[in-house]
């Protein structure tokens, strides 16, 4: 029995040596010397004579309570010489590299510019034309690099070449295409470019939020933690119906619950869309649920299955000011008073301008005293009409079919006009109406099956609505 355990405490002892000559030359295998091979046996000479009891407890060859390993440790120690001093004349005076000092790729964002193509902005970036070319033909099934606009940004690539002599050499490049994917195009193991999607590993949460009108409704909803780009959802969604000018009231209140997106870290990435939303104005509520048909179209509804939509917008535009009504007034550049026949929304220069409903171009062009104008027939009833443009949109011609809140063009102060606005009217059987007053024609309501599905919709909502409490707390939903 005891010769066993001799045994045992010397290949415990031999483990722990090739175990500590790998840990002091870094990782790199060493052949031991005569020496330490003598320092191994010698140091397990006292282990033959410990208590059988003090072996047991040695649960590990690294173990601190194992004496006989602490013997052959010390010893090697004191007695083993470092592994500079073992370094040979080639490899001694080299300087150890630090990782994080060490030479990395770097990467340059690029705006497209008007006119620009891929390979412009590649060879302006600094890389060499065939490099542009061949990273650029590998995106061949993944990205059509035609659908690149001005504004847009590229991440151009360059890693250290290897020589100080010589500029870095090109890497790739990516191209954001929103808050979750980009493409990627780098050097592939096998020569040439790669290129692939990637997607960003997202989860949604919802969010809900109230408040009461004080002073402005976007005042109101900035107070409660609301993003700008919601608030202006919430607006486009109910201007349908709702005139923001002149409907809401101090005291009136709102409600809201949207999606985000949030990153591993729970940092918010995208905030999306609205899920429901509610307006309380002289004390009547009207609120809206998203919901999905069967056929795929995603739109808002009330609690009845009505749809938000109407046939036509009463505000074409997103975040105006109402510059002047329907009516008579004095004309503010001819000098006499006189009727007014649409209505005003001062904007900043360049805000879009959404068709009010869905149509055909009846006329796209310069006209008169309203400038860069547009018309749209929507039906034999009705007409709508875009004044003082600073631009009408690439692709705005007569006879083009538009959609409804598809952008027709931009605020301007073309033609007789003293301030970027929009001019906009509503012709009905060929006479222009007050766009604030008009009944507008009612959108789609639900009915039998479609009914029920909304149905379903709406009361997991508010369910979900009343699981978040109070305003303001989130709900991971994937």
């Amino acid at each position: 029995m005891r010769m066993m355990l001799r045994g045992m405490a010397v290949a415990t002892v031999l483990i722990t040596g090739a175990v500590l000559n790998l840990k002091y030359t870094d990782g790199a295998a060493a052949t031991p010397s005569p020496g330490d091979e003598s320092l191994v046996h010698s140091s397990a000479q006292p282990a033959a004579n410990l208590p059988v009891g003090q072996l047991r407890m040695s649960k590990a060859p690294m173990s601190i309570g194992n004496p006989a390993t602490a013997a052959a440790l010390d010893a090697l120690r004191d007695s083993r010489p470092s592994v500079l001093a073992m370094a040979t004349p080639a490899t001694a005076g080299v300087p150890e590299v630090n990782a994080s000092t060490a030479p990395r790729t770097h990467h340059t964002a690029y705006k497209v510019k008007s006119g620009d193509t891929l390979s412009k902005v590649l060879r302006r970036a600094g890389a060499q034309p065939k490099e542009a070319e061949t990273a650029i033909r590998a995106l061949k099934g993944v990205f059509d690099p035609r659908k690149l606009k001005a504004g847009q940004s590229i991440n151009v690539s360059f890693a250290p070449s290897g020589n100080t002599d010589l500029k870095d050499r090109f890497a790739g490049f990516e191209i954001p295409l929103d808050y979750a994917k980009r493409i990627a195009v780098a050097p592939a193991p096998q020569g040439g470019y790669k290129a692939h999607e990637i997607e960003r590993d997202l989860k949604t949460q919802h969010v809900r939020a109230e408040g009461v009108i004080d002073w402005s409704l976007f005042k109101a909803g900035s107070d409660a933690g609301v993003p700008a780009k919601v608030m202006a959802e919430l607006v486009r969604a109910f201007s349908w119906d709702v005139d923001f000018q002149r409907d809401i009231r101090k005291h009136d209140g709102f409600e809201v619950m949207f999606e985000t997106k949030v990153d591993e870290n729970d940092q918010v990435v995208h905030n999306g869309k609205i899920v429901y939303a509610a307006l309380t104005l002289s004390g009547e509520r009207k609120p809206i649920y998203l919901h999905t048909l069967k056929d795929g179209r995603t739109d808002y509804f009330d609690d009845k299955g009505q749809s938000a939509k109407k046939a036509l917008m009463r505000t074409p535009i997103d975040g105006a000011r109402l510059s002047s009504s329907f009516g008579k007034r004095k004309h503010p550049i001819l000098g006499y008073t006189k009727k007014h026949s649409g209505t005003d929304f001062a904007a900043p220069p360049g805000t879009p301008i959404y068709a009010a409903g869905d149509g055909t171009i009846d006329l796209a062009g310069w006209k008169g005293g309203y400038g860069k104008y547009v018309r749209i027939r929507h039906n034999s009833e009705y007409a709508t009409a875009y004044a003082h443009m600073k631009n009408i949109k690439r692709g705005i011609a007569k006879g083009k079919r538009v959609r409804q809140g598809q952008v027709i063009g931009y605020v301007g102060t073309t033609g007789r006009s003293t301030g970027p606005h929009l001019h906009y009217e509503i012709i009905r059987r060929g006479v222009k109406v007050n766009p604030m007053r008009v009944k507008m024609p009612s959108g789609q309501k639900l009915k039998g099956v479609e009914l029920t599905r909304f149905e379903e919709t709406r009361n997991a909502v508010n369910t979900q609505w009343a699981s978040l409490g109070t305003p303001g707390q989130q709900l991971a939903q994937r």
